[in-house]
């Protein structure tokens, strides 16, 4: 019987689509090393091979779309000529790009008490990639004279925190209709931080 050839990093990239599939679908508990070997066509072997456990396998996988989000914002922030503006624009950003398919599974994954400290710290790390965002809209409106000096670290964490907790809205409400709250927010906030 001859050995299946195989391309290592077409193998790897086809286990990922398979897996970001499943774990879009039926979260990070109820997806099993089986169930991706099924739908990958590659044997568990292969995928701990390249990937040595679930758990790190998702992580890469969640690390990927939160680069896709920051990608897709840099993409449209230079529709905005202003920070205030592109504040306004990271909102409705942050809105129709908060529910990612691997949201639910990552809150499963970072909840569940057997994950690794290590895999859960990296899951939190994420957060790094929107707060940079938000910090360099705000740096840059300090630098241009549209802000006023102020602390930008505190700031960065408030506006995170502020969209943040209102994304948690988008689990109940058409996003379309939370828009003016967005905006509020973001007015609000930035009453207090124009010069």
């Amino acid at each position: 019987m001859s050995k299946r050839r195989y391309n290592s990093e077409t193998a790897k990239q086809e286990i990922m689509e398979k897996a970001f599939l499943l774990f879009s679908q039926k979260g990070y508990t109820q997806t099993s090393v089986a169930d991706i070997s099924k739908a990958s066509g590659y044997s568990k072997g292969h995928i701990y091979y390249h990937f040595q456990n679930k758990e790190k396998l998702f992580v890469l996988l969640a690390q990927r779309t939160m680069n896709e989000w920051y990608i897709k914002w840099m993409n449209k922030e230079h529709d905005f000529t202003c920070a205030s503006d592109k504040l306004y624009g990271m909102a409705m950003h942050v809105l129709y790009n908060y529910q990612t398919p691997l949201l639910k599974g990552g809150q499963e994954l970072a909840s569940n008490p057997e994950s690794s400290p290590e895999s859960v710290k990296q899951l939190y790390e994420l957060a790094v990639i929107p707060m940079g965002a938000y910090r360099a809209i705000l740096v840059q409106g300090i630098e241009e004279g549209e802000f006023k000096n102020g602390n930008v670290e505190e700031w960065t964490v408030l506006i995170g925190t502020w969209l943040g907790g209102l994304c948690q809205l988008t689990n109940t409400q058409e996003l379309s209709s939370l828009e003016p709250l967005f905006k509020k927010a973001v007015s609000m906030f930035l009453e207090s931080i124009q010069k």
